[in-house]
């Protein structure tokens, strides 16, 4: 089976640098794979991707050694299966607040006798190798999204149960639901203490944690504490970012015709 490389990046003490994929389109897929980002994240819950969109995009991803990610929209049985079976090596499922809902994750992520996952791996017999289904428990990363004021306040009835991999932390739906303002990087005190305390008690665990960052200077300075798996921005913003730059510099520095009729900055 195909290794999965977030694996081996955390079992060396490394972090793993995330990119993000909102836009629908297997060309931008492609194109931030071959960038060199560790993994690729696939967003199904808020994105404008669906499952279709979603099959070239993983093909595009496959062209690489990026490990291609997927968040599903929700904590639903056939999204989750039908993400792995189209070759996802990693989930991640969003507003995950309880034990109970930690516990049907894990078992929709992992064959029997461990899980209640359905066989049918379609394309990741393709995309992992014919003995997928040997390994495919040992090898999927499922990631339990931390976002909510019921998951902080069950937050080791979660990180107990058997089979989770990581957890994955929302900074703006984690700071919405305390009542601060839904931001990335540079969060308030109350929601900063609190992901500061889901970091704790991951590596208590002996869990991954996993967060999302506005920048590289916001996710460099989360790994420093700890954290082995950042998202930087997103394909969508990063091109809006880029394109931002370009113009500004453009008319910062107007064109000024010449004698000779070329044109000079």
């Amino acid at each position: 089976m195909r290794e999965n490389r977030l694996r081996t990046l955390w079992k060396s003490g490394g972090a793993a640098i995330n990119g993000w994929l909102a836009i629908a389109n297997s060309f931008s897929a492609e194109t931030m794979a071959h960038q060199g980002w560790d993994s690729l994240t696939i967003d199904l819950q808020h994105g404008v991707v669906d499952y279709q969109a979603m099959i070239p995009m993983l093909q595009a991803i496959s062209t690489t050694d990026t490990v291609p990610v997927v968040r599903v929209p929700w904590l639903d049985p056939s999204a989750l299966m039908k993400t792995l079976d189209a070759g996802a090596s990693a989930v991640i499922c969003p507003m995950i607040s309880t034990r109970e809902e930690a516990q049907k994750l894990v078992a929709y992520t992992h064959y029997a006798p461990r899980g209640t996952r359905s066989f049918g791996p379609i394309r990741a017999l393709l995309y992992s190798g014919a003995d997928y289904a040997t390994h495919a428990n040992d090898s999927i990363v499922t990631f339990a999204m931390i976002e909510t004021a019921q998951a902080l306040d069950n937050l080791d009835a979660i990180m107990s149960v058997e089979g989770l991999d990581a957890v994955y932390i929302g900074p703006s739906d984690l700071s919405l639901a305390l009542g601060c303002r839904p931001v990335f990087d540079d969060v308030d005190p109350k929601a900063q203490e609190a992901i500061d305390h889901i970091l704790e008690r991951a590596k208590a665990h002996g869990l991954v944690a996993g967060i999302h960052n506005g920048t590289p200077e916001g996710a460099m300075s989360r790994i420093a504490k700890g954290f082995q798996f950042v998202t930087v921005s997103s394909d969508a913003r990063l091109m809006a970012a880029g394109s931002q730059a370009v113009l500004s510099k453009m008319r910062a520095e107007p064109v000024v015709a010449t004698s000779s009729g070329s044109s000079t900055y």
